[in-house]
């Protein structure tokens, strides 16, 4: 293990320009390879550079026990404080734990631990967006696609037939972007009816393969809507589409999917008419805020007018639809 995190941390370490700075940044990330979380780790690269900080990045390899590794040795190698992106958001007790034990603030990203964990320590805080929102555009998205589109209506029965790719099992993100965006369009006077359903842990391969399956079993023809809980499993979900001839281009072969993230690689999926929108959450936005907090905290400083409850720094989420970037 303590192989793994050295390899992490060397790779880390170019992402660094600040040598000698006074705060020095311990973050640990879940997964490197998960696209929205390199834009989160850029954006907290850039930043540090704007707060003069020193900010080391390591892959936690989607393995909890190799991330609660690196948090112990980024406490003993003498960082000022942690970013950290949890493997299990429900494992995060044990690392507020150990930053209590080192009176070093702790800045949880993109996972949320619960409030009663956060609760247990003054200088633990997290950075994110609220999911139930992106949830509710997402399901907005397609509630306005229906009301422009009737023909979308395929048995005309008045209701919405869709499939849903969730992400992780537990993330509060799937939750709440599962639960919301049905809620919205049933907010919106549609009826929605899942007729399939299933986890693809945020991932594009994944979630091809997911609705293929199901494309097989229903039949392109019965599906209206996909709903993804990120655009990497919407992008999954239109190659599958794609393979079976639909969202090419011909208009009565198309079937809106929307995602969440608005990666590149979704916006251009948009352009090209294959999907039909996404919700930007802004990677951009909370790895700024994120380091920004961090280094106040480091510093000493009053985050009270940064945070609400207490605790938290929220960015919002914005609709994407075809030819915004």
């Amino acid at each position: 293990m303590r192989k793994i995190f050295v390899t992490a941390l060397i790779i880390a370490l170019t992402l660094s320009s600040c040598a000698f700075a006074d705060v020095k940044i311990g973050s640990c990330i879940y997964r490197f390879s998960d696209a929205f979380m390199l834009r989160f780790r850029n954006a907290m690269t850039a930043e540090s550079v704007n707060e003069k900080a020193e900010i080391i990045i390591a892959d936690s390899l989607n393995d909890q026990n190799t991330q609660d590794a690196q948090v112990d040795d980024f406490i003993n190698s003498g960082v000022n404080v942690l970013i950290i992106n949890p493997v299990d958001r429900m494992q995060s007790q044990s690392i507020i734990d150990k930053a209590k034990s080192a009176n070093i603030p702790v800045v949880f990203i993109n996972r949320e631990p619960t409030a009663e964990m956060l609760a247990t320590y003054d200088r633990a805080y997290y950075v994110g967006a609220k999911p139930e929102e992106s949830g509710t555009e997402a399901g907005e998205l397609i509630a306005n696609y229906f009301k422009s589109h009737p023909e979308a209506d395929k048995n005309k029965d008045g209701k919405i037939q869709f499939v849903m790719l969730r992400g992780e099992n537990g993330h509060q993100d799937m939750i709440a972007r599962s639960k919301y965006s049905v809620e919205a369009i049933k907010d919106a006077g549609f009826e929605p009816v899942e007729i399939a359903g299933a986890i693809a842990n945020w991932d594009k391969l994944q979630a091809m393969t997911i609705m293929n399956a199901f494309i097989m079993s229903l039949g392109a023809e019965n599906i209206e809507a996909v709903i993804a809980n990120n655009d990497e499993m919407a992008l999954g979900a239109v190659e599958a589409l794609k393979a079976n001839d639909y969202n090419k281009g011909n208009a009565e072969m198309y079937i809106p999917v929307v995602g969440v993230d608005a990666n590149a690689s979704a916006l251009d999926a948009m352009d090209r008419g294959e999907m039909l929108g996404t919700v930007l959450n802004d990677a951009d936005g909370q790895g700024t805020a994120a380091v920004k907090l961090a280094v106040a905290l480091a510093n000493g400083k009053d985050v009270s007018g940064q945070v609400v409850d207490g605790k938290y720094i929220w960015v919002p989420y914005q609709k994407v639809t075809r030819g915004e970037k």
